[in-house]
């Protein structure tokens, strides 16, 4: 059951959803009104999960997962991997950059226009190059 608070009827998170060819199910859309409501965000599914249990939505943490990676398939988010194990997901699905504050695991917008990559490995016969992700790590100066 999901909280009050979220409208399903006629919301913008339910538009989103169908615009993105997903069926627009009660957790789906309760799930895109917490991730959309406030801009763009970089969240992990651990964090979604806690704001949903905080907003009475009642959803497992691997129903979270599920969702995250079809929204990420339907083009809603970006998915970046970070730590070995560690995955957030980008609410801003422009080409850009990420910086990555260690210590903190927060991620910030590169907002300084396009990062030069130049000599990129040629890839393998029958493949291209889709796309190069840049995630810069940041820690503080040692004294």
């Amino acid at each position: 059951m999901v909280a009050q608070s979220i409208a399903y009827s006629g919301s913008t998170a339910e538009a989103r959803v169908r615009q993105a060819g997903l069926r627009p199910t009660r957790q789906r859309v309760a799930l895109a009104e917490l991730l959309f409501a406030d801009g763009d965000r970089h969240i992990s599914a651990e964090e979604l999960h806690e704001e949903a249990q905080r907003a009475d939505v009642r959803v497992s943490l691997a129903t979270v997962y599920n969702t995250l990676h079809q929204f990420t398939e339907a083009g809603m988010l970006r998915i970046l991997p970070v730590e070995g194990s560690k995955t957030y997901f980008d609410t801003n699905t422009s080409d850009h950059h990420h910086f990555f504050v260690e210590g903190e695991n927060r991620l910030v917008d590169i907002d300084e226009g396009p990062v030069a990559v130049s000599n990129l490995p040629c890839p393998p016969d029958g493949m291209e190059i889709s796309h190069v992700d840049i995630m810069v790590r940041l820690r503080p100066k040692k004294r």
